[in-house]
């Protein structure tokens, strides 16, 4: 499905209510399968949490898991551990592409059988579930933090839990922090300290409830839009808090750079463009919220506003090379603009080119984080239902807010 976007005019005002976090969601559909008193509400719509879902619930030897990374990392440790269940995870051909070595080893090194049923590195995998008896494990710091939590949310159901060793610099640290902190709500004791984490052994945990907060990561696509709007615009978005779990909730601290306020009321957060962006480049480190890059560097070209963002080493192992990515489709549309292995450099411009295709590589950040650019110029986004991934309901809500999407194909 192609998509032809244009604006006519922003719908101010409008409330929009976003579904869980896919981060949160994911950690806690392990940690239920662990502990069964866990009841969760208000998950993830994603294809993603859906994916791993099915995979956890469903009999079958094979389960294929599709584009969604977080859900062949976690269940590759989740049924490493589980004794005499055989379970073959595949994906899509993107998927298949995606280096998983530094999990599996860790894992090996724990004990557990695991097999690559193609190629050396990558799924699909063979797992074979046995208990796991080791109490110590090393693993890059500076790799997927995908890959520390997925041993993270196993840790407490080893039989004499688990330390993990961080070797060299350690990125993503909000997303090893929401797991740990998440581990916390079901009062299972963790350390952090310096290069270690310590995870103590839990076998059970009392009944509860945890409510999921809506997806922070989801809300950047509204942070775009009142940034590319006039003085004046808002967008209400449930349900967000202001102690959030979520790394990406820095967005209401960079935006402020777009002249984008963030009111915090009970249950939700109201964007304002309360003034007008300020001109000078925008130097930010993202190592710790990579997944907002691309609307960050689409809001920069949008207002014209350079940007130099560093820490992106991750997004080169994503659904898509993202950076590439980024690259090549900014520069369609007018865009100055350099990347590195771990960066990206976008110089201040002043055109936006009026109807480009923009391809969206399997990756649905793609998609949405360029939609923003229909307040400023008609646009066509390709392949547009990619969205699903993670906010099913994006297209229907970016009609709410004023972005018509008609589809071409």
């Amino acid at each position: 499905m192609d998509l032809r976007l244009k604006t006519e005019e922003f719908n101010s005002g409008t409330h929009i209510t976003i579904s869980g976090s896919k981060s949160e969601s994911n950690r806690l559909l392990i940690l239920q399968q662990l502990y069964s008193g866990l009841q969760i509400e208000n998950l993830s719509d994603s294809d993603d949490t859906h994916h791993l879902q099915g995979a956890l619930t469903s009999d079958n030897i094979v389960a294929d898991i599709g584009h969604a990374g977080t859900a062949m990392r976690f269940l590759t440790a989740f049924f490493a551990t589980q004794e005499g269940v055989t379970k073959i995870l595949q994906g899509s051909d993107r998927m298949h592409n995606r280096p998983i070595e530094i999990l599996v080893n860790a894992l090996r090194d724990l004990g557990a059988s695991i097999d690559y049923v193609e190629k050396e590195g990558y799924p699909p995998l063979k797992i074979s579930g046995r208990k796991l008896t080791k109490e110590k494990v090393s693993i890059n710091g500076n790799v997927s933090s995908q890959y520390i939590s997925a041993l993270l949310l196993i840790a407490p159901s080893l039989e004499k839990g688990l330390e993990i060793e961080l070797v060299g610099k350690i990125t993503s640290v909000p997303y090893i922090n929401m797991t740990l902190q998440l581990l916390a709500q079901l009062k299972i004791e963790a350390e952090f300290k310096g290069q270690a984490i310590k995870i103590k052994p839990k076998p059970t945990v009392k009944k509860q409830v945890i409510v999921v907060e809506s997806d922070w990561s989801s809300a950047s696509y509204f942070y775009s839009i009142v940034a590319l709007s006039k003085i004046g615009s808002s967008v209400k978005l449930s349900a967000y808090k202001k102690d959030s779990l979520q790394g990406d909730s820095c967005l209401s601290e960079i935006y402020k750079h777009f002249g984008v306020a963030t009111t915090f009321e009970e249950n939700s957060i109201l964007l304002t463009k309360e003034r007008e962006h300020n001109s000078a480049a925008l130097n930010q480190d993202l190592k710790n919220a990579p997944d907002i890059a691309q609307t960050i560097a689409v809001t920069c070209f949008g207002l014209g506003v350079a940007c130099d963002l560093s820490g992106l080493h991750t997004l080169k192992i994503k659904e898509t090379d993202r950076l590439e990515a980024l690259r090549e489709e900014l520069a369609k549309l007018g865009a100055e603009i350099s990347v590195t292995n771990e960066s990206l450099h976008l110089k201040t411009s002043s055109k936006i080119k009026e109807n480009i295709q923009i391809a969206t590589y399997n990756d649905h950040r793609m998609a949405m984080a360029f939609a923003p650019l229909a307040l400023k110029v008609p646009i066509e986004i390709l392949e547009a239902e990619v969205v699903t991934k993670s906010y099913r309901s994006f297209w229907k809500d970016m009609f709410c807010v004023g972005i018509e999407n008609v589809t071409i194909k």
